[in-house]
């Protein structure tokens, strides 16, 4: 099933990744998968970063991506908050990937950036605070954020530290439209 495909887009909190996957959906048909589908439900249980938390939220992943490469859909657009220096996240990544790559569908890395001004204006959307219920207190969320931004290295700065198909995008004055556009064609994914 070469003609699956698998899109990771990654970047900081708030730059922009699930409204960009939601428009990538669209035009192409691939399903999109945003990292706070899974995150926001085990919240209403667990704390988060928990032994429990993580372990399912790993699992409730890893589940999902088997299912999506196994069945006759065209692929996912998964979105993610990767700590590039992290090995961890690394290999969640890798594992989550492998049902995609053990079929030998095409894997393509996005990378979003904006600078910390646009995502604490980002953080605030109307959109992100609807479908991400653990982000509307605001001020905490971006403490949050800007804590992440010193804390882990959250975009490559050019470095992109896996093999595969790759797209880096400044989307800070790109609408996600634009961007979505962009990723279609530079990686030639059909549209639906």
């Amino acid at each position: 099933m070469a003609d699956k495909t698998l899109v990771i887009i990654f970047g900081p909190p708030a730059v922009g990744k699930m409204t960009v996957g939601a428009k990538l959906s669209k035009l192409t048909g691939l399903k999109l998968f945003h990292n706070h589908m899974t995150i926001e439900p085990l919240l209403e249980l667990f704390e988060f970063g928990s032994p429990p938390f993580s372990r399912l939220l790993r699992e409730f992943r890893r589940r999902i991506f088997e299912e999506v490469a196994n069945d006759q859909g065209p692929g996912l657009v998964f979105t993610y908050v990767w700590a590039l220096d992290e090995p961890e996240d690394r290999d969640h990544l890798t594992r989550l990937a492998r049902p995609f790559d053990r079929m030998g569908a095409r894997i393509c890395y996005v990378e979003l950036f904006a600078p910390a001004p646009v995502l604490v204006q980002r953080n605030r959307t109307p959109e992100r605070l609807l479908a991400k219920p653990s982000k509307r207190d605001v001020q905490l969320s971006e403490l949050r954020l800007l804590e992440s931004l010193d804390a882990y290295r959250l975009n490559s700065g050019g470095d992109f530290p896996f093999e595969g198909e790759y797209l880096y995008i400044d989307n800070a004055g790109v609408s996600a439209t634009d961007a979505a556009q962009e990723i279609s064609a530079h990686f030639r994914l059909r549209s639906s």
